[in-house]
């Protein structure tokens, strides 16, 4: 049985997927793919979902079985090989949870990231004393300071993403309500993180927008969630919302498409990206 994974990396996902296209553009079932490696069904089903490492010598039979020329094969290894390598955020497993190390591996893939955050600023864009304010408050802050601290750790390396050559865009909705709430009472947490998002907002690859109370319910009144974009065809746009313990990940069409149309009533519902900007520096003087 293929060697499992705390949780998929985003090549695992992709490469999964383009098994599955090729077995069934060659007019096999799971049971004959199943059959050439002599193994269960639920052994292809897995690694078509994901759900386990790519075994390479299983990759190599099935891509064998499913009339692959070499030279294709040979790329397929080699980007099977890469996929299974641990990603950076793995050193945090201690304190990674399952459901979140593929969020991290999503983020550290994706060329486009939308996102609605109707409580507080997102963490790619928190400030080390605001993250660790709100990790402080929340489930973590139980957990004792040394782990805190490593969560903390893991925010701030999560951010260096943004400042690489191929940075993706991020592009963030944020209701008032994140500004209007305090994290600390410390005023000068909430200063450092504003004006920490006066700064990202002059970014090219940045763009961020409120969404004001003044202009009225809006339709993406729920949940938190974020949408990935990717280079790669093979992958289509993800969404995932958080809840208390975890996470869903959807990628149906219908689902990322009803996300997608929310998302683009929200940037037109928001206000604009330099009204933006003057928000911003107007919360800036409260604190």
């Amino acid at each position: 049985m293929s060697e499992r994974r705390p949780a998929p990396t985003v090549g695992q996902v992709v490469l999964g997927r383009r098994l599955q296209e090729l077995r069934e553009a060659a007019g096999l079932g799971r049971e004959e793919a199943a059959r050439a490696l002599r193994v269960a069904q639920a052994t292809v089903r897995r690694m078509e979902t994901a759900e386990v490492a790519l075994k390479i010598p299983y990759v190599q039979v099935l891509l064998e079985t499913y009339g692959v020329s070499e030279e294709e094969t040979a790329v397929f290894v080699a980007l099977a090989e890469e996929a299974n390598r641990p990603g950076w955020w793995q050193r945090f497993h201690d304190v990674l949870p399952e459901w979140f190390s593929l969020y991290v591996s999503l983020e550290s893939a994706a060329r486009l990231i939308r996102s609605y955050e109707p409580h507080f600023v997102p963490g790619l864009l928190q400030t080390e004393a605001y993250a660790r304010a709100v990790l402080e408050a929340g489930t973590v802050g139980q957990t004792g300071p040394e782990a805190l601290e490593r969560h903390v750790s893991l925010r701030l390396a999560r951010q260096r993403l943004l400042d690489g050559p191929d940075a993706p865009h991020l592009w963030v909705v944020m209701d008032e309500t994140v500004l209007r709430r305090p994290v600390s009472t410390d005023s000068s947490v909430m200063y450092e993180q504003i004006d920490r998002l006066v700064e990202f907002a002059e970014r090219d690859r940045i763009t961020l927008q409120i969404a004001e109370f003044a202009a009225g319910p809006h339709p993406g009144t729920c949940a938190p969630f974020s949408l990935f974009r990717f280079a790669e065809p093979e992958l289509p746009d993800m969404v995932v919302t958080e809840y208390l313990s975890g996470a869903l990940y959807l990628d149906s069409s219908k689902e990322v498409s009803a996300h997608l149309e929310v998302l683009d009533h929200l940037t037109a519902h928001a206000a604009s990206v330099q009204r933006t900007k003057q928000l911003l520096r107007d919360f800036r003087k409260d604190f």
